[in-house]
C-alpha cells in the first residue's frame, strides 16, 4: 500500500540563493517528474518563491526517498542533503494540508499558495503522474483550504508577497505619490503588485512582458502605460522604483546593466524589488551606489507588522486543517479495507472530544479564544501522531491475511466492533457514557 513522502526546501530551511537552484517552473517540474517516474509510482513538484517541494507516493517509502534525493541532487548538487526537511505518511499528509492552507507560508494566509499546488498537480496529471492517492489527499488539502478560507479571517488578516513589496516601497519613499514605476511581469504577482501600487496612488506605472498582450491588460487594469521588454533597461533612467515578478531562469538585471544607467540617472536613488525565484536581480546590484535592491527574503521584515492577527485566525485554521486531515485518513482506511483504523482514530477522536469539552468547561473564562483553538489543535495532533504508526504498520502489510490477523488484534486490545460503521463525527450522550467504560476511557 502507497503512502506519501515529502522531501523539500523552504524559506525557512533553506537561504534564497539555495532555493533558487531548485526553483522549477512548469516545464522543467514535468521533466522533474519524468526522472521520477520509473522509481515512484506517483510524484508532484511544488515550487514557489518560498518553497521546493517534492511529493511522492509508493509502497516503499525507502525507494520513493532515495530516488527523489537521485532527482533533487540531479537538479542542486550534492549539498541540497543539508537543506532537506522530509515527512513520512500522515506528517506527509498534514504537511500538505498546512501548506495548501497557507500555514507554512513565509506570509500566513497569503492568497497565492493554494493555486500553485493546484498548478502542480494539474502539471503532474498531464504527465501521468498524479492518478491515486496523490490526487485524492491533493483534492482533499484543497478542500480543507477552503473550508479555511470560508470559517476564518486568515485571508482578510493576510498580507501577499506583492502587497508586502508595495508596503516596503511605500517606507522607503514616505509616499509613493507621484514616483514613476517599472512593473517588469505582468502575471498573477505582477497583478497583484500594480493593483497595490494604484491603490497607494503612485505616479506612472509602465508594465513590461514577455507576451505584449497581457503587458497591456494589466496596464489598462492600473492606468498605466506599457514598454516593450527590451527597453526594460533603459527604462531604468525614467523609473523612481522597479518591481521585478517574471519566471525568467537567469538574472535580468545584473550589475554591469544596471551600472550602465546610474550615472545618466544622475545618480538618483533606485529602489529595486524582486519578488521572483529564481532572482530577476542579480544579488551584486546591490553594491551600486545609490541603488537599493530588495529580495524576497527581505520582505519578511514588512510581513511581521500583521502577525498577531493572522496568527489568531490561524489557531482557528490549525483545527480545520487536523479535522480535515482526520477526515481523509478515516476515509483513505475504509477504502484500504482496513475499518478497524478508521473506528480506532473515530474512537480516539470521540474521548479526545469528551475531555477537551471538560478540560476547557473547568478552565472556563481563563483561555482566550486563540488558546482554546490551540488547545483543540493539539488534542487533535496527538490523535494523529499517536494513531501514525500503527496505520503505517497496518497498512503496510501486503497479505490479506497478515491484515486480518493485526486489525482483528486491535479490535480486541481496543474493544472494537468490526462489524458496526465507525462513527466520522462527534458521538452523542450514549457513545459519550460508552467511552466512560472503555479501555482506556475511565476517568
Amino acid at each position: 500500500m502507497s503512502e506519501l513522502l515529502c522531501l523539500g526546501v523552504s524559506h525557512k530551511t533553506a537561504p534564497l540563493e539555495v532555493r533558487e537552484r531548485l526553483a522549477a517552473m512548469p516545464e522543467k517540474q514535468a521533466e522533474l517528474l519524468r526522472l521520477a517516474a520509473n522509481s515512484v509510482a506517483e510524484a508532484m513538484v511544488v515550487s514557489t518563491c518560498n518553497r521546493v517541494e517534492f511529493y511522492a507516493s509508493h509502497g516503499s517509502p525507502e525507494q520513493a526517498r532515495s530516488a527523489l534525493r537521485s532527482v533533487i541532487a540531479s537538479v542542486g548538487g550534492p549539498s541540497f542533503a543539508d537543506h532537506l526537511y522530509e515527512h513520512l505518511g500522515d506528517a506527509a499528509l498534514i504537511h500538505l494540508f498546512r501548506v495548501a492552507a497557507s500555514l507554512d507560508s513565509m506570509v500566513v494566509g497569503e492568497p497565492q499558495i493554494l493555486g500553485q499546488v493546484k498548478d502542480a498537480l494539474e502539471v503532474a496529471q498531464k504527465a501521468g503522474a498524479a492518478r491515486g492517492e496523490l490526487a485524492r489527499a491533493c483534492a482533499a488539502a484543497f478542500a480543507s483550504a477552503k473550508r479555511v478560507r470560508s470559517e476564518t479571517g486568515i485571508g482578510r488578516a493576510a498580507v501577499s508577497m506583492a502587497s508586502a513589496a508595495v508596503e516596503l516601497a511605500t517606507k522607503i519613499f514616505g509616499s509613493l505619490k507621484g514616483k514613476t514605476v517599472l512593473l517588469v511581469g505582468a502575471g498573477e504577482m505582477g497583478e497583484l503588485a500594480g493593483k497595490h501600487l494604484l491603490n497607494s496612488g503612485a505616479g506612472q506605472i509602465a508594465v513590461a512582458n514577455r507576451t505584449p498582450e497581457r503587458a497591456r491588460e494589466l496596464a489598462g487594469t492600473v492606468g498605466g502605460v506599457t514598454t516593450e521588454f527590451a527597453e526594460i533597461h533603459s527604462r531604468l533612467i525614467w523609473a523612481d522604483l522597479v518591481i521585478c515578478s517574471t519566471a525568467s531562469p537567469v538574472p535580468l538585471f545584473t550589475k554591469d546593466g544596471v551600472a550602465a544607467v546610474v550615472k545618466a540617472r544622475r545618480f538618483r536613488p533606485l529602489f529595486m524589488v524582486d519578488l521572483a525565484v529564481p532572482r530577476d536581480i542579480a544579488p551584486e546590484v546591490n553594491e551600486l551606489e545609490g541603488v537599493y535592491a530588495y529580495d524576497v527574503d527581505d520582505i519578511q521584515r514588512v510581513v511581521s507588522d500583521n502577525a498577531g492577527a493572522r496568527l489568531a485566525e490561524a489557531a482557528k485554521a490549525e483545527v480545520i486543517v487536523a479535522e480535515e486531515v482526520a477526515r481523509f485518513v478515516r476515509a483513505r482506511s475504509v477504502r484500504d479495507g482496513t475499518p478497524v483504523l478508521a473506528m480506532l482514530r473515530a474512537r480516539a477522536e470521540q474521548i479526545a472530544r469528551g475531555e477537551l469539552e471538560r478540560t476547557l468547561s473547568y478552565l472556563g473564562e481563563g483561555l482566550s479564544e486563540k488558546q482554546r483553538r490551540s488547545v483543540q489543535a493539539m488534542a487533535m495532533a496527538i490523535i494523529n501522531k499517536l494513531l501514525h504508526e500503527p496505520t503505517a504498520r497496518l497498512r503496510e502489510l501486503e497479505a490479506e491475511e497478515d491484515r486480518r490477523r493485526l486489525a482483528g488484534a486491535a479490535a480486541e486490545l481496543f474493544g472494537l466492533d468490526p462489524g458496526a460503521p465507525p462513527r466520522a463525527e462527534g458521538a452523542g450522550p450514549e457513545q459519550q457514557a460508552a467511552s466512560a467504560s472503555a479501555p482506556g476511557g475511565k476517568r
